[in-house]
């Protein structure tokens, strides 16, 4: 099919489900614009602002990306498409912000002993273990990083989400073509970190809290492996940050750079995985507390399903893919 000259064309806007005409646009101008920014589009209906707009050649087709530009659709003299509104949306920078500041101010909670937690005569009052102490700290280090990371690390290649979605019940959760959660699964997700917060720092900061059995050699050893993989994540995600150029929704293998925690990219997919399973293992050892080995295996076996589906994802995208490589745990899975 020839493409008409994109001076002479015209434009016409329906709504998918009624058939409404909600804009005519006459020869739209010299500039290839995405079909869901005309500016005429936007000046009529402002209340559909791009991010909630869903703008298809058929009414029930997918939406067209953002760098379908009209002059390379398949459309005659008079291009028809078909809008549907997504509804108000929110960031997913909200969103994960969100999620990440609950556990860090509910575990302070039950670090500091505020009332109603505890018996009364324990409000306010402090562990005598320093392990408690340095757990509390390992605990808000984790959780400030990450929302230092959603804050200034992480590119996201949505940049909103339906704000309806975060008052659906538990859904699946799927991240092989985002950073993170799926827009069904905010609500599970909250609940998972902060009530696994709750759990975990109401026992490791309880009055009767009793340190490890191996005591403090324990607790170094936990905190050397604790670090060390926080810094690896963080090293990570850096790298997979320089992927994507700014505003680019570009997807590339990712391999090891000069920095040595990189280097894990020649045995796995997923090192950021990797690197978050062995901080909470770390933090299990140091705590020697059965609520934190409860999470650590749950957060574990999501991890796992998160990174098959990224390396299924790279494999089929890339056929050049290194084959060395296994989702999560070097040679075994």
């Amino acid at each position: 099919m020839e493409h008409t000259p994109y001076n002479k064309l015209c434009v016409e806007i329906l709504d998918a489900k009624t058939k409404d005409k909600l804009c005519f646009l006459d020869k739209v101008g010299t500039r290839p614009d995405a079909p869901r920014l005309f500016p005429a589009f936007l000046a009529r209906h402002p209340q559909f602002y791009p991010a909630r707009q869903s703008i298809r050649l058929d009414p029930k087709g997918k939406s067209l990306k953002d760098e379908d530009v009209l002059q390379h659709l398949p459309v005659g003299t008079t291009a028809t498409f078909y809008f549907r509104d997504l509804g108000a949306q929110i960031s997913w920078v909200t969103v994960f912000l969100t999620e990440y500041a609950g556990p860090l101010v509910i575990y302070l909670m039950f670090y500091f002993r505020v009332p109603f937690i505890y018996a009364p005569k324990y409000d306010f009052t402090t562990s005598k273990h320093w392990v408690v102490h340095l757990a509390c700290m390992c605990h808000s280090f984790h959780y400030v990083k990450r929302l230092l990371e959603t804050l200034f690390v992480h590119r996201f290649s949505h940049g909103t989400m339906p704000l309806r979605n975060i008052f659906k019940g538990p859904g699946p959760r799927n991240c092989c073509l985002q950073l993170s959660v799926t827009c069904a699964a905010v609500f599970q997700n909250c609940t998972y970190y902060w009530g696994f917060a709750a759990w975990m720092a109401y026992y490791i900061n309880h009055p009767l809290y009793t340190p490890p059995i191996y005591g403090e050699q324990q607790v170094k050893l936990a905190l050397i492996i604790f670090l060390f993989c926080q810094i690896g994540n963080f090293s990570i995600h850096i790298a997979l940050r320089n992927l994507r150029p700014p505003g680019s929704k570009t997807r590339k293998i990712p391999y090891p750079t000069k920095n040595p925690f990189t280097w894990i990219f020649l045995l796995v997919s997923c090192p950021n995985y990797t690197y978050e399973l062995g901080s909470w293992l770390g933090f299990t050892l140091m705590t020697q507390c059965l609520p934190v080995a409860f999470f650590t295996m749950v957060g574990f076996i999501q991890m796992t399903v998160w990174a098959k589906g990224k390396h299924r994802s790279y494999l089929k995208e890339f056929r050049d893919y290194p084959t060395l490589r296994s989702p999560i745990l070097p040679f075994v899975l």
